[in-house]
């Protein structure tokens, strides 16, 4: 039941706004979205630390093909469900101080979209799988086409195809496990990790790359991110927030729950393939960043850099590797949402993303510039922030699985400082200008927002033993039930 209630109550609302068109759209889309998080934080409470999947529904849906609605809740997934229903009322909160057209349109299509996002994370059926990806596509979409900025019709149709693309690979590779399933074909997920272990070594690689190339576009990771920079840049920041903040980490919850047991076989012949690629994209991503001078093109470069450290350490088959990426997934999408909400802010009050147009910010704003450096600390991995604990874990376990690409994929903590540093150095030190002598500092609402991250950045770094006990248990299972598969193949 309240797996079911965490799907289709953001639905209802949704539906509510697009029905009724209320003048108050962002106050109940924000009752709507803390509500979900209420019935979430029930979740974590009723939760057995120990158990396996939890809260399952499993109801018919098409017999004859052997179709059901399955869902429930693991510690991988759970950990993703809490990250959705934490950010998605701060990104609507964040949006208090603008007024959009069409709002009810606009917070229905969030609410649309967090219905989606908590249905992949739920799904234990292979289509429905597949269909709330699909969905999850459709609101953003529509998010940065009618509200986003210049050249938005290019940028999202490329966005779009690129994503879609990817989608058409991962239903071939589903569709292909369906057929291998014994007797009456069926897309449950236990069936299909039967039927993919089954598979010949080189059935096998075919569905790992349909499926890879699939969930790298959309974390992305290189050479699948160029839709990512331009679409980030040109979208309202709420949709960026969703874009960077939940939605990226539909990729690696599906290289988790989808790719690794689902093929084994092939993770272990293109795993190395798969980790040198992210390790590229971490290099490649942070010298990018390095030298850009729009400050939210530059985050979204950086975006790219973390993501790519992310999918290495899956791709070590450890625990330490994976339990790091679970932890990592939730530090920078707390931390995302926050640097691209205080670029937002400084937009609003000087008109410029340019760097080089910005400066001496915390003469005028010191809570914004306190705020800016903890949210900065935490995205260069500073002990005692919550990017520390994600990056530790995911170094270590390629240091344990090849040195040379641990070294190298821990260069991005130095580059990540050079241009974490330079960009403070360039918007909030130095003389004020023209367009930063009255900046104004953090309101109210600006507080709310983002005093609850700053508090999470700094308690996941000191106390991070909670969130890792939740997903400890489902990791280990998920490890050793490959590693038995490997054995025996041996």
């Amino acid at each position: 039941m309240l797996t079911l209630l965490l799907i289709f109550f953001p639905l209802v609302a949704a539906l509510l706004l697009f029905v009724f068109k209320p003048q108050s759209a962002k106050s109940i889309a924000l009752t709507a979205a803390l509500l979900e998080l209420v019935i979430s934080l029930v979740v974590v409470v009723e939760f057995n630390k120990t158990g396996g999947p939890q809260f399952e529904v499993n109801i018919p849906w098409i017999t004859s093909l052997g179709l059901n609605f399955s869902a429930a809740i693991d510690g991988i997934s759970l950990l993703l469900v809490l990250l959705t229903t934490v950010l998605v009322p701060l990104i609507i909160l964040s949006s208090f101080s603008k007024t959009y057209d069409k709002p009810s349109t606009f917070y229905g299509l969030i609410l649309t979209m967090q219905m989606a996002l908590i249905g992949v994370f739920v799904a234990r059926d292979g289509l429905l799988f597949y269909l709330f990806w699909e969905v999850a596509l459709i609101p953003i979409y529509f998010i940065c086409l009618i509200w986003g900025g210049e050249d938005r019709g290019r940028i999202t149709f490329k966005f779009f195809v690129y994503t879609l693309a990817g989608s058409l690979f991962m239903l071939i590779g589903l569709v292909y496990l369906y057929f291998q399933t014994p007797g009456t074909h069926t897309f449950d997920i236990q069936a299909l990790y039967d039927a993919g272990r089954s598979l010949s070594s080189t059935e096998q690689s075919l569905i790992f790359w349909a499926l890879f190339v699939a969930f790298a576009i959309k974390m992305p990771v290189f050479p699948f991110h160029t839709w990512q920079p331009d679409t980030y840049t040109v979208s309202p920041v709420q949709g960026t927030m969703l874009l960077s903040g939940i939605m990226l980490k539909m990729g690696i919850y599906g290289v988790i729950r989808w790719l690794i047991p689902v093929v084994p076989g092939g993770v272990a012949e293109w795993g190395l393939t798969a980790v040198i690629i992210s390790v590229i994209g971490i290099i490649y991503a942070s010298c990018i960043a390095i030298v850009q001078k729009d400050f939210k093109r530059l985050i979204a470069y950086s975006s790219i850099a973390h993501v790519g450290l992310i999918s290495a350490g899956i791709f070590t088959l450890d625990a330490v590797g994976v339990q790091g990426a679970m932890i990592q997934m939730l530090s920078h999408g707390i931390i995302v949402f926050a640097l691209f909400y205080i670029i937002e802010i400084i937009f609003d009050r000087t008109k410029t993303r340019a760097l080089s147009e910005l400066g001496g910010i915390r003469n005028a704003a010191p809570i914004l510039t306190t705020v800016f450096v903890i949210t900065m600390l935490g995205s260069v991995a500073l002990p005692f922030t919550s990017g520390f604990v994600g990056e530790f874990l995911l170094i270590n376990s390629l240091f344990q699985y090849k040195p040379a690409l641990g070294a190298i994929a821990g260069v991005t903590i130095i580059l990540g400082a050079v241009y974490m540093l330079r960009t403070f150095q360039k918007s909030m030190s130095g003389e004020a200008n023209s367009r930063t002598a009255s900046f104004i500092d953090l309101t109210g609402q600006e507080k709310l927002v983002l005093y609850p991250v700053v508090l999470l950045i700094i308690i996941i770094g000191i106390y991070p033993a909670p969130l890792l006990e939740i997903s400890e248990s489902a990791v280990n299972t998920l490890l050793q039930s490959i590693s038995a598969v490997t054995a025996s193949a041996n």
